[in-house]
């Protein structure tokens, strides 16, 4: 009887020992309530901020554990900075994740410099949308159409190396001849907005989401004028519009011209260290791919007027892949227009 009663003690603790384990093992690697630090690449008030906000409110549910998620804004280069300290600093345990900009990784393969980070490897865990890149300017510009802009100077504000704001003026000068002159040192397109509000500057090339997002009232009570739009395909919702690769005179332009905007596929791309445990890559992964049904998350970003059509870390890994797989002479070419 004795022997009896002690086997099952002895059980008894073994299973709670056991069940212990499993319930730390569980909470991964936010065991001890350590949070998941969300790093964004720009500062407060834009797209990315937005998204990084939006995705840190809802994606520690799915994560094990429940951990806080703590946003942290790092400005800097056009999130190059962002970008390399994710993949040189941050522990690659899976508590760290962030946003950067969806042009960032032709920064590393056309020598941008503060590009300090290989987009091959670095761990990739999704998208909540795909962009249309868009070219606007204040009504009371007076700029109107691409013909405006091949005669007259367009100033625009640009929020750094590595982001569209400034990628694409400084490659479509040359490509088309455009006459964009750049006005530098902005945090956040946000602040670009605020600029052009008080005819600082005559516009920007941005995002749809971000300007419809931002300001709402600008496309409806046609405030800014859309000059023209580009992305990896047409946007159907602005079939009126001029879109980029109908600009180009020939072929050559035209592949220049994707190169250029293959960041739009990749959105606004949430990423990770390299070099992630299996496990902790997939945890990540799962955890993204499960806020994007979230119906309050879903709800809050309808809300917030941004468009919602994710791509997870899979596809994003295989689209850097092909961008990589760009022959060299259009990737030293454009490499050397966004410098």
């Amino acid at each position: 009887m004795f022997k009896t009663t002690m086997r099952f003690g002895l059980a008894a603790v073994a299973a709670t020992i056991l069940a212990g384990a499993a319930q730390a093992q569980g909470a991964g690697p936010f065991s001890g309530g350590k949070p998941l630090t969300m790093i964004i690449g720009f500062g407060p008030g834009g797209g990315y901020d937005t998204w990084g906000r939006t995705l840190a409110r809802h994606i520690g549910k799915h994560l094990p554990g429940t951990p806080n998620v703590v946003p942290q804004n790092m400005p800097g280069a056009g999130s190059y900075q962002a970008a390399s300290h994710i993949y040189t600093i941050a522990p690659k345990d899976g508590t760290v994740m962030g946003i950067i900009a969806r042009d960032a990784p032709l920064g590393p393969i056309t020598g941008a410099e503060g590009a300090r980070f290989d987009p091959l490897k670095i761990s990739w865990i999704g998208t909540p949308t795909t962009e249309t890149n868009v070219c606007i300017a204040t009504a009371k510009s007076g700029l109107k159409t691409p013909k405006d802009i091949t005669e007259k100077t367009f100033i625009v504000g640009d929020t750094g190396a590595g982001t569209g704001t400034r990628s694409y003026p400084k490659a479509l000068t040359e490509i088309l001849g455009m006459k964009f002159k750049l006005i530098s040192g902005f945090p956040s397109s946000s602040d670009v907005f605020l600029a052009m509000e008080r005819g600082e500057v005559d516009g920007i090339c941005e995002s749809l989401d971000s300007v419809s997002g931002k300001r709402p009232n600008w496309l409806r009570d046609k405030v800014v004028n859309i000059i023209f739009y580009g992305g990896a395909e047409p946007n159907p919702t602005l079939k009126d519009l001029p879109f980029v690769l109908d600009l180009a005179k020939d072929e050559q332009q035209k592949t220049e011209l994707r190169f250029l905007y293959a960041g739009q596929g990749i959105g606004r791309p949430f990423v990770a260290p390299p070099d992630l445990p299996a496990d902790r890559l997939k945890m990540l992964r799962d955890a993204f791919n499960a806020t994007m049904k979230d119906p309050d998350f879903v709800a809050e970003v309808k809300k917030a007027g941004l468009d919602l059509e994710p791509e997870d870390g899979a596809h994003l890994e295989a689209l850097i892949r092909q961008i990589y797989a760009t022959p060299k002479p259009i990737v030293e070419k454009i490499g050397n227009l966004i410098k």
